[in-house]
């Protein structure tokens, strides 16, 4: 059985006139993604919901925001997404690393991870400016 879910953002497919689904591992993306570039305290439901990376852009560059941003992402994948994924390793490069290719200020946060229904490895990597 081929499991599918709701697309994100939620919008009807205009071929089939019914809401868009996303295969599995697209859905599960696409959820990562959601918690990753979430504030905690955007959802009025879910106030403890998100990772909040966004606001950690202007935090000043160091080893100790790599560190932080490392932990948030690991806690928030195992309180929010832990029947989804099995969390297999968390990377963050921020823009102040030598060699990392990015634009001071911006953060590259890849997300090694292992699908819970098929166990198939994943790896997801969001970068915020």
């Amino acid at each position: 059985m081929i499991r599918h879910d709701y697309a994100f953002p939620l919008r009807v497919d205009a071929g089939a006139g019914q809401v868009a689904r996303a295969a599995y591992p697209a859905h599960v993306d696409q959820l990562l993604r959601q918690l990753l570039l979430t504030s905690p305290g955007e959802r009025v439901n879910l106030p403890l919901f998100g990772c909040g990376l966004r606001r950690l852009v202007f935090a000043p560059q160091s080893a100790a925001l790599v560190a932080t941003v490392r932990l948030q992402v690991q806690q928030a994948i195992s309180t929010w997404l832990a029947d989804q994924v099995q969390l297999d390793e968390v990377t963050v490069l921020s823009g102040a690393d030598p060699g990392s290719g990015l634009d001071e200020g911006a953060l590259l946060v890849t997300v090694f991870y292992t699908l819970v229904e098929t166990r198939t490895p994943v790896t997801l990597a969001v970068e915020v400016r």
